[in-house]
This record gives C-alpha cells, sequence and structure tokens, in this order.
C-alpha cells in the first residue's frame, strides 16, 4: 500500500451480477488503510465527509468527535446491461471532494476572469487528484445554468437537474429549487443540464425517450454519453459508454445503487474519465474506446470538467514503510 487511494475494479459479465457485489470490500480496504496509517503517522479529520456527503456536524451544526479519516477511493466497475450494451460505473468514496473547473472556451472568457479553478488541474492541487470526469453541454444549449466558485456564470433555472458543490467540498443532485440546494449549506458552485435522469431510485419516464437527451451527431440513439448519480450515502457515482442510450444509463446508476442522477456531456469528443491509483498518481483512461488522453485535465481542455480530489493524505513516518 502505497498511497490513501485505492482503484477497485471488479469487471462483472452482468448487471445482475454487478448488482450481487458487496459493496463492504471499498470500505474494508479504506478502514485497513487509514488503521495502518494512523499507526506510522497520525490521523486527522477532514472537511468532506465520505464520498462528499455533508457529515452529521455539517447537518445540524452540533459539535461532533471527531472520526478517524477514510482514505479516498475509486470503485471503477464495466457493467453489461440485459440488451447488451456496456457502461463503465465509477464510484467516488472515502475523504474527497469535488471542485468544477471551466473550460477554456465554454464557459471561456466570462468564467476565466473570475474563477481560479480552470481548464487544468495545477501543482499543487494536482497532488490531490483522483479522478476527473466531463461537465454538461454547452451553455449556448440553453439546458441550464452555470455558477462556479459563487459567481453566476449563466443564470441558474428552476426546475433543471443540477450538480450543487457545497462550500464544505459536499455535493448534492437535485432538481434546482426542489430538494436543492439544502437549507443552510452554502453553495459554492452549481452545474445544470437538462432534467432528472434517476428520480427516488428508479429511471424517470424521459430516460426511455433518447431524443429528449441532446442531439447526437450521428442522429443515432447508441452514442457516447454520460451521466452522474448520487447514492443514499452521498457518494458521487459516474456513468458513461462510448455507445448507449439515455436508459442505459439510468439502468445503470440504479443498479449501482445512485437514488437521483441527471445527464452529461454526450458525443465521443467530450465524454472523457480519468483516475489514479493514488491521489496525484499517473492518471488512466477510465473509458474503452475514449477519445482524450487520460491527462487531458491536467493538459487543459476547453469544457468544464468536475475534479475529485482527496481531502487528507497519510504521512508515514521517517524510516517507516507499509509493506503490502
Amino acid at each position: 500500500m502505497t498511497g490513501s487511494a485505492h482503484l477497485m475494479t471488479d469487471m462483472p459479465h452482468t448487471m445482475r451480477s454487478a448488482a450481487r457485489q458487496p459493496n463492504s470490500r471499498p470500505a474494508v480496504l479504506a478502514a485497513a488503510a487509514c488503521a495502518m496509517a494512523a499507526a506510522i503517522g497520525g490521523c486527522t479529520s477532514a472537511v468532506a465527509g465520505s464520498g462528499g456527503s455533508p457529515s452529521a456536524a455539517q447537518a445540524g451544526g452540533h459539535r461532533q468527535r471527531a472520526r478517524s479519516p477514510v482514505p479516498a477511493a475509486v470503485t471503477l466497475r464495466r457493467v453489461v446491461l440485459p440488451d447488451g450494451h456496456a457502461v463503465t460505473v465509477a464510484r467516488f468514496s472515502g475523504d474527497v471532494r469535488f471542485v468544477l473547473h471551466c473550460g477554456s472556451s465554454d464557459p471561456g472568457a466570462a468564467a476565466l476572469k473570475a474563477v481560479k479553478a480552470g481548464p487544468a488541474v495545477r501543482q499543487p492541487a494536482s497532488r490531490s487528484l483522483v479522478a476527473a470526469f466531463n461537465g454538461g453541454f454547452k451553455l449556448s444549449a440553453g439546458v441550464g445554468g452555470y455558477e462556479q466558485e459563487g459567481r453566476i456564470i449563466r443564470p441558474l433555472a428552476p426546475g433543471r437537474a443540477s450538480l450543487v458543490i457545497y462550500r464544505s467540498g459536499a455535493v448534492g443532485i437535485g432538481v434546482w429549487g426542489h430538494g436543492v440546494p439544502r437549507t443552510g449549506h452554502p453553495v459554492l458552485s452549481v452545474r445544470q443540464n437538462l432534467g432528472l435522469l434517476v428520480a427516488d431510485g428508479h429511471p424517470t419516464p424521459a430516460a426511455a425517450n433518447w431524443r429528449a437527451w441532446g442531439a447526437t451527431i450521428t442522429r443515432a440513439e447508441l452514442v457516447a454519453r454520460s451521466a452522474v448519480g448520487q447514492n443514499g450515502r452521498g457518494q458521487l457515482i459516474y456513468a458513461a459508454s462510448m455507445a448507449a442510450s439515455p436508459a442505459d444509463l439510468a439502468a445503470a446508476l440504479v443498479e449501482f445503487g445512485a437514488r437521483t442522477g441527471m445527464e452529461l456531456d454526450i458525443n465521443p469528443e467530450w465524454v472523457q474519465l480519468a483516475y489514479a491509483a493514488s491521489p496525484g498518481g499517473r492518471l488512466l483512461t477510465g473509458l474503452r474506446g475514449q477519445v482524450r488522453p487520460a491527462d487531458q485535465y491536467l493538459r487543459g481542455w476547453t469544457r468544464d470538467f468536475i475534479a475529485v480530489m482527496a481531502t487528507w493524505l497519510p504521512v508515514t513516518a521517517p524510516g517507516v514503510h507499509v509493506v503490502p
């Protein structure tokens, strides 16, 4: 074990077998890592809760006994749906926070002049980078607003599906004005895109109508698509494929535990996932057939994206090494 983030891959052949995989493995490995790190370097509390969900202390404003930190983890699986379509699903857990980055051309100059998180993840922030994934449609599509670091770049629209990043580093997904933002939680950034793809743990009726989810370059149903959901523990789940329908993404999110979810960008040029086996480690491409290289978010990108950052890194005492 050499770092605090762990990549766990499990590639079942059917969606049903994926659903049977226990969810305890990432938690067990993360807890073990924390225990070893505590023995050699000590533990400190993190800003965001496990997987980005607000802690009880944040939610209620009460003091809470400090908990041991949980290393960031990326659980990556490629699952095959009953219709034969394959979807890659990534769940982000442990002590992580999420950062919305603006692209060089979209949102472009209007955002670049006003925000810090720009087209690339730079040092020293990149030392904590665990993963990054694409944002939503171009703002000119008119399917939602955009707020970054407290600056409104495009007015937020009531009723739109919204990925909300709170100042605590926690996240929420829901309909703007109906569930998000959460009362008493200051908002930092918001990315809106269309309507909900998943609601109350089920695909929405609209998910079955692929023509309602953006124009595809081939005018076909099965194209590169991406989505993001959130489970009951507050963890974000990214789902994508280079050939899938909106209904495929909704089904994959639900099978992976999402209670709510929204579509992100579509078409091959824009759908991309990068992840590292440990914070700041070498980035790998997360999708089969992905067009863009794994280090695109380090080089700089033209469109907005979300970076997943570890909030806690273990400190190893001099001369002490943890051997797997």
